[in-house]
């Protein structure tokens, strides 16, 4: 993903210097928020401005005072991993009010202020916006009133308002997803577990009740992570006589020896005619219909509380960047904008286009028109209710279509959290498509001994919260074994191959590619699903099971680093997996305020390793306490973690102390997180509808035969889509010595990590969001969920 060097920056061409820009939090909080917070002040000081902190929201913009800060680089240091917003959220009525706006300009142009980041809902949004409008009016009244000096008006002629989302709900249109909404999931999904493993042992149903009043999505996608039996949301009611439909569900899967039923209802769910579903309702419709021991939990503010998940640190801080990067190139003419996420790249929209079409979700609601509604809440809101559909329902053996071919879903390569998941979506989707579906055990070893058979579709029932790989996973490539491997195609008939896993997998397809040539049982459709925790496959910019990792070693350097409060100046050398890719290293190190993280793809000597040490010497001797840095496995062959320990040891004695720490098999444990969860199944339901088309394009006279390049694919997530790629055309961005991508888009968020760290560097803009409209800022294929 190369880009042009035209626009790649030193921040003395992008000054801040003269200009003050003030940050504020609203409505309600949300997990991440600090981290926002966090990366506007720090970047906002990096380029020479001055930053404020507003704190309680628009209420203490009203009453100024105390409540405006100036803020230092060492105000926001140990924020980063704090649930809710350490400078306060507060509704206000008063700036409602006219009078109340008229309060607030005043206060903000005492003090020079004319650059707003709000982080907020939409209704804090359209507050900004509207203040942003009255501006020049209320400056005017102030002169009239003697308040500020005529100047002031020419001086603060215009006020610059950025938007970030901060809402656990998600239910912004615009952005893939807002800061809050994946720490939220984190929470739901940890109840949902710890749920399940009770209701197994009593065979009882648990109806849960997550946030949502007016949008179903945190319900949708637990429902979708968790593989629950029914969901309730307001943009899609059920149909009348749901009620039966539900009963019959939940008693054919206890029929089927399931143990339990779990049945997720969004706050503001409703039927068709607008009457309000409560848990309550349900659970005595279970009840009086069924007769199950029936329990009800309503999570309540436990989705809004604790520690941010590494991807809304990483959303946060990026967000926090590009706000103040718009801010420094905004005009008088430039609307209030919205920084975003769509895929994995920075975006900025409109904010009044965001705020409309999210009033549009909300009208179609109210005027019975759920399936616009449901279309207006964007592709991967669709995308999600179409995907749990297929999974969470299943067909008669009447209505399923009969296509008489046999497909075949193998792990390869080291286990990776959300392979499960996967797998369960394929076979679910393949069944749904009419495929007798195959599952191989311990990859192509397994394959060649014959380790083979049928799987349905009650067989991986629960699977998606279960970690590592249950088909079992080894490294075992082909190429030594495709003569039994064929032997094995040919005696199970199997028509198409889809194979979750990391490198490994990608070079098992060049292989079995390379031996069509020799063996037509190879000539069949054959696809790979991107799944490790070191993301190094080439072909996509994300792999199932690296967010995973990256919040097991968030978690684990949050806990490191706390291990050192009350005690003297420490700094933490930790060493993280990854093999040759730096990602877990550099991804990890954003999320948890890691002063350096060593990688192989940006080499170093040992003139770099003192330049960190004296730099992190500086930061000791202020207010700064502890120091982390992180390095990955395979970096340098003679800089090891123990050399890099003992010499910041010795270079930083009388002013810190070190500590070590190799995380080792602990980043490929656990069970996976809600974005790997979705993330398999989603991505495994699009290669396995991608295997039926192709089945039926290549059946000729009897039998499939697929030869062509793009008959084996890689599906990945590419930028702002899910892309099939031919695994013949990576060869060439591929590094087969060092198994990673020739080219990775995740090295632009190193100067991220340095800047935050208080380094000078240069920072790449190319990639900067620019202004979109709303109704553009989606391409085809584009899947919201799969954002980082």
């Amino acid at each position: 993903m190369a880009q042009p060097d035209t626009k790649k920056i030193f921040f003395e061409n992008l000054s801040g210097a003269g200009k003050a820009i003030a940050v504020l939090t609203s409505g309600g909080d949300a997990q991440g928020m600090n981290a926002a917070v966090r990366a506007v002040v720090r970047m906002g000081l990096y380029v020479g401005a001055k930053v404020y902190f507003i704190r309680e929201g628009y209420q203490g913009m009203v009453d100024g005072g105390e409540n405006i800060k100036e803020a230092t680089w060492e105000s926001v240091s140990s924020m980063l991993q704090v649930g809710g917003t350490v400078i306060g959220s507060a509704r206000c009525k008063e700036f409602r009010t006219h009078e109340g706006r008229l309060k607030a300009a005043l206060n903000l142009v005492t003090l020079g202020i004319t650059n707003l980041c709000v982080i907020g809902g939409d209704g804090s949004l359209t507050g900004a916006n509207l203040f942003r409008e009255e501006w020049s009016g209320l400056l005017t009244e102030l002169v009239e009133q003697g308040s500020i000096e005529p100047q002031s008006v020419q001086t603060y002629s215009a006020l610059h308002i950025v938007g970030m989302v901060g809402s656990i709900d998600n239910d912004f249109c615009g952005t893939d997803m807002t800061i809050g909404t994946d720490s939220a999931l984190h929470r739901i999904i940890e109840v949902v577990d710890a749920i399940m493993t009770t209701a197994q042992s009593h065979q009882r149903t648990f109806v849960l009740e997550v946030m949502g009043r007016h949008c179903g999505y945190l319900a949708l996608v637990s429902a979708l992570a968790c593989g629950a039996d029914w969901v309730l949301i307001p943009e899609m009611p059920p149909d009348d006589g749901w009620e039966e439909k539900m009963c019959e569900k939940l008693s054919a899967t206890r029929s089927r020896g399931t143990r339990l039923n779990i049945i997720i209802v969004a706050e503001g769910a409703i039927d068709r005619h607008g009457k309000a579903i409560t848990s309550s309702y349900v659970k005595d419709l279970v009840v009086r219909c069924l007769g199950f021991d029936t329990r009800v939990t309503i999570l309540g503010h436990v989705q809004r509380g604790g520690t941010p998940s590494a991807f809304d640190r990483i959303l946060a801080s990026r967000m926090g960047v590009e706000a103040v990067l718009a801010l420094l190139e905004t005009t008088a003419n430039t609307p209030a904008c919205v920084v975003s996420l769509c895929g994995n790249q920075s975006v900025r929209l409109p904010l009044m286009e965001c705020v409309q079409m999210t009033q549009e979700v909300q009208k179609a609601m109210d005027e019975k028109r759920f399936e616009e509604a449901v279309k207006l809440r964007g592709r991967s809101f669709e995308n999600n209710l179409k995907t749990y559909k297929l999974l969470a329902h299943r067909k008669p053996e009447s209505e399923l279509p009969q296509s008489n071919f046999n497909v075949a879903v193998l792990n390869v390569g080291a286990p990776a959290a959300g392979m499960n998941a996967a797998v369960r979506s394929a076979v679910r989707v393949g069944i749904t498509e009419g495929h007798k579906m195959f599952a191989v055990s311990d990859g192509f070893e397994g394959f060649y001994k014959g380790q083979i058979k049928e799987i349905k579709w009650a067989d991986v029932g629960g699977w998606t919260g279960q970690g590592g790989s249950l088909l079992g996973t080894k490294r075992t490539l082909p190429a030594k074994h495709v003569g039994k491997i064929a032997e094995q195609m040919r005696m199970h008939n199997i028509n198409a191959l889809l194979v979750i896993g990391g490198f490994e997998a990608f070079l098992s397809l060049l292989e079995l590619l390379t031996a069509r040539g020799k063996y037509d049982e190879f000539c069949v459709p054959m696809i790979m699903v991107p799944a490790t925790v070191s993301n190094n496959v080439p072909g996509s910019d994300l792999s199932i099971g690296a967010d995973t990792a990256l919040n097991a070693i968030t978690t684990t350097c949050d806990r490191i680093k706390q291990s050192a409060s009350g005690t003297k100046r420490r700094v933490f050398i930790i060493e993280t997996m990854g093999g040759y890719c730096g990602y877990l290293a550099t991804v990890a190190g954003l999320a948890a305020g890691a002063d350096a993280a060593y990688i192989y793809e940006e080499p170093f000597d040992i003139r770099d390793l003192q330049a960190n040490v004296e730099h992190l010497t500086e930061k000791m001797k202020t207010s700064i306490q502890r120091g982390l840095v992180l390095r990955n496995e395979n970096c340098n062959d003679n800089y090891t973690t123990d050399f890099i320990y003992q010499l910041y040891t010795e270079e930083g004695k009388g002013v810190f102390d070190c500590r070590k720490n190799v995380l080792g098999h602990m980043q490929q444990g656990g069970a996976p997180s809600p974005f790997d969860r979705n993330f398999g199944t989603k991505i495994s339901a699009k290669a396995m509808q991608w295997v039926t088309k192709k089945l039926r394009e290549t059946f000729r006279q009897g039998r499939v035969f697929a030869n062509t390049d793009d008959t084996c694919c890689l599906l990945g997530m590419r930028r702002r889509a899910l892309v099939f790629q031919p695994v013949l055309q990576l060869k060439e961005d591929t590094d087969f010595v060092h198994r990673i991508p020739k080219e990775q888009w995740w090295l632009k968020l190193r100067p991220l990590m340095k800047i935050l760290a208080k380094y000078k560097t240069s920072y790449d803009v190319s990639d900067s969001g620019q202004l979109e409209h709303v109704v553009h800022n989606r391409p085809k294929d584009t899947d919201a969920s799969v954002a980082m």
